[in-house]
């Protein structure tokens, strides 16, 4: 009941359980016996995942275009030429529909690790109106990015990285392959998001079955994201966060809505069966604690944006620390103590 309590009152985030999991590795997470880095996530049941979404996702959902508008908007404020691009993952298909000819990109290298996603961008491309934009489509992880250091002057991902295992050395790579002065941008679902459906599920499975499993994945928390641009070694850092509330008519129409993003539960220790009484239970327990007058549920997406440069001589540093030729005594004495001279 400690724990019950501690979630209804949001104390309990999927960020704090993310904390623990070193503590939790034995019985809850693998390591490969060749590869010494915690496993979280099934990235084949993400792949798959994926090649299902490819085929049932619309192109007129508004969180997704939305989200996707925000980090171009980002890429315009940036006045500066990027000629090669690659396209992480995630919401890729939105960013190419909404890209039109914004930052000067004369060639975009668009990668996932779903080849029915991959299939289906290329039918699109017929979809789209005619530019001058040179495309090349590839299958690949990024966990594993199959690009050569200093090979591209921008990457892009949207809604994709918070699904890899090392989220870190997913970044380190990408910042490799940027060429010096390059642009990182990404955006990824933050720890708020679902916590409407996360505090559900875990009424729902104490009531139901005495003890609560992992149904919903751990998220990254806003005062993370920085560090982690940080740690992997991008200059001039940038966060900024944003919050949707997106309303449904129903719990299942919330989950088929992730379903056809491609944003459902992929851990590697999951409880792989879903009890009908827990599911309807957890229908319920939504109902009843978070519906409108009218009817709907809400349900919150939490986005982290992040900006980061590849170092080059020509950004702007600051200066050593202790290089300063006035003291603050001096400015006092000068300005007075009233600030007035």
């Amino acid at each position: 009941m400690d724990l019950l309590r501690r979630v209804l009152r949001g104390e309990w985030t999927s960020a704090r359980y993310h904390r623990l999991l070193p503590c939790l590795r034995s019985s809850h997470y693998s390591t490969d016996r060749d590869d010494s880095r915690l496993k979280i996530f099934d990235r084949d049941l993400k792949r798959r995942q994926r090649d299902r979404a490819a085929w049932i996702m619309g192109e007129k959902d508004e969180l997704v275009n939305t989200v996707a508008e925000n980090v171009l908007d980002r890429l315009e404020d940036c006045k500066r030429t990027f000629h090669t691009a690659l396209c992480l993952g995630g919401s890729l298909g939105a960013v190419r529909r909404l890209l039109r000819g914004r930052g000067s990109i004369q060639k975009l290298i668009m990668m996932d690790m779903s080849s029915d996603m991959i299939r289906k961008l290329k039918q699109s491309e017929k979809d789209l109106p005619d530019d001058d934009l040179e495309k090349f489509y590839m299958v690949g992880d990024e966990e594993f990015l199959p690009l050569k250091e200093n090979s591209v002057d921008l990457i892009i991902s949207c809604l994709g990285l918070h699904w890899t295992n090392d989220l870190p050395g997913a970044m380190i790579q990408s910042r490799l392959a940027l060429k010096p002065d390059g642009l990182f941008l990404a955006a990824v679902l933050g720890g708020e998001t679902l916590k409407e459906l996360r505090i559900a599920c875990t009424v729902a499975q104490m009531e139901r079955e005495g003890g609560i499993s992992p149904r919903i994945s751990p998220l990254a928390q806003v005062r993370d994201a920085g560090n982690l641009l940080t740690r992997a070694g991008f200059t001039l850092p940038a966060v900024d966060v944003d919050e949707f509330t997106v309303r449904y008519e129903s719990a299942l129409e919330l989950i088929e809505h992730l379903r056809m993003m491609g944003e459902t539960n992929a851990l590697l220790q999951r409880n792989k069966i879903l009890r009908r009484e827990t599911a309807l239970a957890t229908a319920a327990v939504y109902d009843s604690m978070f519906a409108a007058e009218d009817g709907t549920i809400p349900a919150t997406f939490q986005v982290i944006y992040m900006t980061g440069w590849k170092e080059h001589s020509s950004q702007q540093r600051s200066k050593r620390r202790g290089s300063a030729t006035v003291s603050f005594q001096d400015i006092q004495k000068q300005f007075g103590s009233g600030g007035q001279s």
